[in-house]
């Protein structure tokens, strides 16, 4: 899907210079929001982005500062599905 913005000159040569072009500098920044907020998962990020791998695909997030939303809850959760698994 294409998709057309405007972004005042000014701005979008900070953009260009930082990310190496202003269309890559918006379509990484929407990647990382809609990662942040749930609406796509890490693979969706790796192919929205064209990246090779799942390790780049984390290094990209974690350098964008976009973890993810890991509770203990969540880590309590996991460590008694692997309990549960390995007495099977």
């Amino acid at each position: 899907m294409h998709i057309a913005i405007d972004i005042p000159d000014e701005i979008g040569n900070i953009l260009a210079a930082q990310a190496g072009g202003v269309s890559r500098a918006v379509l990484e920044a929407v990647a990382i929001e809609a990662y942040r907020s749930g609406a796509i998962t890490p693979l969706q990020v790796q192919q929205m982005l064209g990246l090779n791998s799942r390790w780049e695909t984390e290094a990209f997030l974690k350098g964008a500062e976009a973890f993810y939303d890991y509770s203990m809850d969540d880590l309590e959760k996991d460590i008694a599905a692997i309990r549960d698994a390995s007495r099977k």
